[in-house]
């Protein structure tokens, strides 16, 4: 069996990506890592190759600023991953550059990946997700989050990031998924203020048009981390590879109490009880 790790990026460092720890958390499972790595303002080049791993792959590339509407960008740059994986892998574990694997769940993953390598009707598989928010100590706890996606999916030409890179496509139907006990840390919540701000600033332009941005996102030098919904407080244990920028936390940040609609309430109350998410959105199909 042959695993091939994907990812893309872009002003790593500007942004205050943690890619190298992205890259780092799938490597022991991965036989070749392909990293996308868009022409950016700052030393990100440099960063990745710095890892000095034999198994990772840069690929250099520019960015279509044309393709803004939608987060279309996002995809294009993580099929161009795709594209470039060894032809005889089994599988691409797909991990973006604010996503970060735990060490314990290594082992999770590429079991699944041997358990159903013949089962061809299996086409990716699922995993939990922890959204992280203000600092490393809050986890998002409403249904602003996204609770689960497909971060492993075959080595077939026909499965294609979809939209803007959240999931994927096979010839435009959802993919037929395996749920695996495993879980993606996402710290794309979790910056200093001042670079998240920046970061808002350049990001939505991905999505929308300066006029929109100037519009929505604030003029401020520092990110308002307290206009939050509901969180809770983390209890478990980070991957091992962030343990360095958390000891290099520089910020304080308290929440204060959620702002939820009756609306809001009444759908978290019926989740809690049932762990059903009512009108929840869901790009795949999970096989039984």
């Amino acid at each position: 069996m042959k695993i091939s790790g994907v990812t893309f990026v872009k002003n790593a460092i500007v942004y205050d990506y943690p890619i190298v720890e992205a890259i780092k958390s799938i490597l022991p499972i991965c036989d070749e890592v392909i990293v996308v790595v868009g022409l950016s303002t700052d030393e990100t080049l440099s960063l990745i190759q710095n890892i000095n791993n034999p198994k990772i792959k840069i690929i250099n590339s520019v960015w279509d600023e044309s393709l803004r509407e939608g987060g279309r960008i996002l995809a294009v740059e993580t099929n161009k991953a795709l594209d470039a994986v060894a032809k005889d892998s089994d599988w691409c574990f797909y991990i973006q550059g604010d996503e970060v694997l735990h060490e314990k769940d290594l082992s999770v993953v590429k079991q699944a990946m041997q358990k159903y390598l013949d089962d061809k009707q299996v086409e990716g598989l699922l995993f939990d997700y922890l959204h992280f928010w203000g600092t490393y100590d809050y986890v998002g706890d409403s249904r602003r989050w996204y609770r689960k996606e497909i971060r492993v999916v075959r080595n077939d030409p026909k499965i294609r990031s979809y939209k803007d890179a959240q999931g994927f496509r096979k010839n435009n139907n959802k993919l037929q998924v395996k749920k695996i006990a495993a879980t993606i840390h996402h710290y794309g919540w979790v910056k200093p203020p001042q670079k998240q701000q920046a970061k808002q600033q350049t990001f939505h332009k991905l999505w929308h048009n300066d006029d929109w941005v100037s519009k929505h996102v604030a003029d401020a030098e520092s990110y308002d981390y307290s206009e939050v919904g509901k969180l809770r407080k983390f209890e478990g244990s980070h991957p091992k590879v962030m343990q360095g920028r958390i000891d290099q936390l520089n910020w304080l940040f308290t929440p204060n109490p959620p702002k939820q609609s009756i609306k809001e309430v009444f759908l978290g109350a019926i989740e809690q009880l049932t762990g059903y998410r009512i009108g929840e959105y869901q790009n795949y199909k999970i096989l039984k």
